[in-house]
């Protein structure tokens, strides 16, 4: 295979500061294509929060990543860096970069590579998958974290950042499949919503919810809980996107607690009481959303999906316990079992005629 023959950067223009003038908003992408290419349709990896696009070619133990793994399958793969993240640089304002912030090591430990320790949610304790402790002091978790970068405190320049950055990719690079991770599932929403006729499908792994409020996560015995803050004020992302009828500003969706969600294991989670709305943008797209057993999206990713459901958008819900994989947590790229995972995702795009 070959690897990494083409770099180049989208979007972003420049901007006038003191001294001089600088580029601000542009995207980092990597272009990956395969010896023998047997699909048409690209795949775009699209990373999370406090990482860049070194989650998907390689993992923490050395094994090829899900780039890897899709160039072997005959797909074209590209792989980017969020604006504002990583090689995409970081834009100037007075001299000074914008306000950042980054995890610490034991949040890291805690969410995303030893849950089983802290046990904060119901299915934490059956995380097995992680290649080694997940904790400071193990060389996989000291590679992993220092991996992590920090990332824009703005969360609403977060996405607006990463939208105009994919739509700028696919309207250079035609058609493609997006594969979201975590902070980057509302990006796939938003470019959908901007770019239907472009986005072919959408792989949602474990996308970032829940609907409108986050959930605070304590522990036995009370698990769940939430504050007061709207986090999303479009229910799955934090800009507006296109709903029929118009929904004119988010305070009209009127979210209110749906506890029929809810089970022992489930948090129940906020949806609107308007409506109906739907999302015509994304209708029609083949979407799958994959969660891990042992993660904490474990517990709301379910009312992610039924946002789509009452917005009239058709999916599919995954766990992968359901499909015999489990004890993941929600680094899934960088587990065990990752290319079992990535066969299960190039299955479901088989299915769907991608």
């Amino acid at each position: 295979m070959k690897y990494a023959p083409e770099w180049f950067f989208v979007g972003g223009g420049y901007v006038s500061a003191p001294g001089g003038s600088h580029y601000a908003g542009q995207m980092y992408v990597e272009r990956y294509e395969p010896d023998e290419r047997q699909h048409e349709i690209p795949v775009v990896m699209v990373h999370g929060g406090m990482q860049t696009g070194t989650n998907f070619t390689t993992t923490v133990d050395g094994r090829p990543g899900w780039a890897q793994d899709f160039l072997a399958a005959g797909y074209a793969v590209y792989v980017i860096d969020q604006p504002e993240r990583g090689r995409s640089g970081h834009r100037l304002d007075d001299d000074k970069v914008a306000p950042q912030f980054r995890y610490t090591a034991e949040r890291t430990t805690d969410y995303f590579t030893d849950p089983a320790g802290a046990k904060l949610w119901p299915s934490a304790e059956r995380h097995t998958e992680w290649p080694g402790t997940g904790r400071m002091g193990d060389p996989m978790f000291d590679r992993f974290f220092a991996s992590q970068v920090s990332q824009l405190a703005d969360r609403d320049a977060i996405e607006a950042g990463a939208r105009d950055g994919l739509v700028a990719l696919l309207d250079q690079i035609g058609p493609a499949i997006l594969l979201t991770h975590s902070q980057s599932g509302p990006f796939g929403w938003l470019v959908a919503d901007a770019r239907p006729d472009l986005v072919k499908g959408i792989l949602a792994i474990e996308p970032n919810g829940p609907p409108f409020k986050d959930i605070q996560f304590s522990g036995a015995p009370d698990w769940f809980g939430y504050g007061e803050d709207i986090a999303r004020a479009w229910g799955i992302t934090r800009l507006p996107m296109t709903f029929d009828p118009p929904v004119e500003t988010p305070e009209d969706l009127r979210p209110a607690l749906d506890t029929s969600l809810g089970t022992d294991e489930l948090a129940s989670g906020y949806m609107p009481s308007s409506g109906p709305h739907t999302l015509p943008n994304l209708a029609g797209i083949p979407m799958l959303i994959v969660v891990g057993e042992a993660s904490y999206h474990a517990s709301y990713d379910h009312c992610t999906s039924a946002f789509l459901n009452w917005a009239g958008v058709d999916h599919d819900f995954q766990r992968l316990e359901d499909a015999g994989l489990t004890g993941n947590s929600h680094m899934i790229m960088m587990e065990r079992n990752s290319a079992d995972v990535a066969a299960l995702l190039m299955q479901w795009l088989a299915k769907r005629g991608l």
